[in-house]
């Protein structure tokens, strides 16, 4: 996805992918061969290089907070994929070391730059509709049990740090924070309902999210369905609802509904590999923004601030989920 991504924005600014690195070296030589790149199986091999100025990280969840801090010592930047760790102390620590480099970090979130994303949030600040109210967001996507068994570090504490929350669905988290603002109070639950035998975290969770606007957030996300459906945005103004299904955002108001935005097309905005449009496909638009900000030395809006509130989220949850209290 990122190696993708890479080739679509090097048509518009000059960066070049230089090297992949992956511990299964035959891995790396097959995507080096890919993309006409070097090949290398320990990535502490770039850490002096001077033509390596920026690094992905789209590694195991409980490898993104070391790696990155490394790189962020040594003056390179680094666009992580999520979550920024695996657990609220490793990204806290991860924070602290992006705050104290010359380097910028940058989490993915690349469900922000999806069209109807952006729209939503200029109607909120513009203050179109009037007051946000309320919203929700729902995920129904499928994982059977060989999404775990192929990969042993997914479905462990130690290393995936979650389930469902800190997986698939801390992108709709995230958009919900971004939407709703400063969080104050949850109320959630994380359950295994369907993957119990096979994994130690959750795969089903929900959750009542209070804003310091006093707006109300309902969230709940499932990897127990037995399809990938897209994900439901709904946020509920004073004059209006927005509803987001399928990439297209509509406006309910006074008994009709008109559609906003349609799904993107155009060569500049290639399809999600394997099919998956419902990961969104904004992950270009994230990657050009990001060296975008490197090159004009301003800071990125996805840092680590942000990915950190996100993580503060769902702790959130897993917190009153184990305590049933509202956290």
């Amino acid at each position: 996805m990122h190696a993708d991504a890479i080739q679509e924005v090097q048509k518009l600014q000059p960066i070049q992918l230089r090297a992949v690195v992956d511990s299964d070296l035959s891995k790396a030589r097959q995507m080096a061969t890919a993309y006409d790149c070097e090949a290398g199986d320990d990535y502490q091999s770039l850490l002096e290089r001077e033509d390596i100025q920026a690094v992905h990280l789209c590694t195991p969840h409980h490898l993104h907070a070391d790696i990155a801090a490394r790189f962020l010592r040594a003056g390179k930047h680094v666009l992580t994929e999520k979550p920024m760790a695996h657990s609220l102390e490793a990204a806290e620590t991860l924070l602290t070391t992006a705050q104290q480099s010359s380097a910028q970090l940058g989490v993915c979130f690349q469900n922000r730059y999806n069209l109807p994303s952006c729209q939503i949030r200029e109607i909120i600040d513009n203050g179109t509709l009037g007051r946000l109210v309320c919203l929700k967001g729902v995920v129904t996507w499928h994982r059977d049990a060989s999404y775990y068994t192929d990969s042993p570090w997914r479905g462990r504490w130690a290393t995936e740090g979650g389930g469902v929350l800190i997986n698939q669905a801390i992108h709709t988290l995230d958009l919900l924070r971004w939407f709703g603002g400063e969080v104050v109070s949850v109320r959630g639950s994380a359950t295994a309902d369907v993957l119990e035998e096979t994994i130690e975290v959750e795969d089903t969770a929900h959750a009542s999210i209070q804003f310091a606007s006093g707006v109300r957030g309902l969230f709940y996300a499932t990897n127990g369905y037995l399809t990938n459906s897209p994900v439901e945005l709904e946020l509920v103004f004073e004059n209006g609802t927005l509803y987001q299904r399928r990439d297209c955002l509509f406006l309910y108001r006074d008994g009709q509904e008109i559609q906003l935005a349609e799904p993107p097309t155009g060569p500049r905005e290639p399809t999600p590999v394997r099919g998956k449009s419902y990961w969104g496909s904004s992950h270009r638009k994230l990657i050009a923004d990001f060296y975008k900000h490197i090159r004009s030395g301003s800071p990125f809006p996805l840092d680590g601030t942000e990915g950190f509130k996100t993580m503060q989220l769902i702790e959130q949850i897993y917190r009153s989920s184990r305590t049933r209290v509202s956290r």
